[in-house]
């Protein structure tokens, strides 16, 4: 079932939003060439005992997971699409880094992601990181009420096929609310005018999730959890929750 928030239940959403943008913001100012990915998990383990919050990630154990998430933090390198577990790794020039966390404050969730270039700066990793980011702009500006879920995977789906990127297959984003998943499914691919209608009230997830090798496919890493290019390109990931209103979106997890 589809659940429609109240303006009060979306303004209490938002407080968790703050905590997810604090988080990436004190994430994204750590992360340079040198720095380990458990250094960064502390970094948002910090922030969200600051502001008395809760991990979304910590334990989360989906069905497709061997095992419950370990972090607070999805620190993917490179390769490594989404769900990258924080590990010994320390960043490296020219590394690309896809940071993704989630917040839950008196029972509701907020979550985002961000992608950053660590170090030195390839042409290629740049114009695959602005894209994606250009993408989910895109998307939010066609979160209005009489739009569709097909009208958001249009904004998204043209920006990497046009550019020669991949999309990663099956996944995209999600509703958002007293469960970090819950539905609808936000496709980063649509038709115009085709799926749910957007109705004031829903919040969902959106997240473009690009490979620059122009492949869909990936393979799941030996911890069962990170996703991977299948074809070895390397990724960038952006997301944020949005609240569909009557007026202008809100997003919830803006800084």
């Amino acid at each position: 079932m589809i659940e429609l928030k109240t303006k009060a239940e979306i303004r209490a959403m938002r407080v968790a939003g703050s905590v997810v943008a604090a988080g990436l913001a004190a994430v994204r100012e750590r992360a340079v060439v040198g720095v380990g990915l458990r250094e960064l998990d502390a970094v948002a383990a910090e922030v969200l005992a600051q502001r008395g919050a809760r991990s979304s990630f910590l334990n989360y154990h989906p069905r497709f997971a061997p095992t419950p998430y370990p972090a607070v933090l999805c620190t993917s390198v490179n390769d490594a699409v989404v769900h990258g577990i924080p590990n010994d790794y320390r960043l490296r020039d020219g590394d690309v880094l896809s940071i993704d966390f989630g917040a839950e404050v008196d029972g509701w969730h907020g979550d985002a992601a961000i992608t950053v270039l660590i170090g030195g700066q390839q042409p290629e990793d740049v114009a695959l990181v602005e894209a994606t980011e250009r993408a989910l702009r895109a998307a939010i500006e066609v979160c209005r009420p009489g739009n569709t879920l097909g009208d958001i995977g249009h904004a998204i789906g043209p920006i990497a096929r046009n550019a020669g990127y991949g999309i990663l297959a099956d996944h995209g984003g999600h509703g958002v609310g007293h469960a970090m998943h819950e539905l609808p499914h936000v496709p980063n691919e649509g038709e115009p005018g085709k799926g749910l209608t957007l109705h004031p009230g829903l919040v969902i997830a959106i997240e473009p999730m690009f490979t620059g090798g122009g492949e869909d496919t990936y393979w799941t890493g030996v911890d069962g959890w990170t996703l991977l290019t299948e074809d070895g390109s390397r990724a960038a990931h952006f997301e944020h929750t949005i609240a569909i209103t009557e007026d202008d979106p809100i997003v919830l997890t803006a800084p």
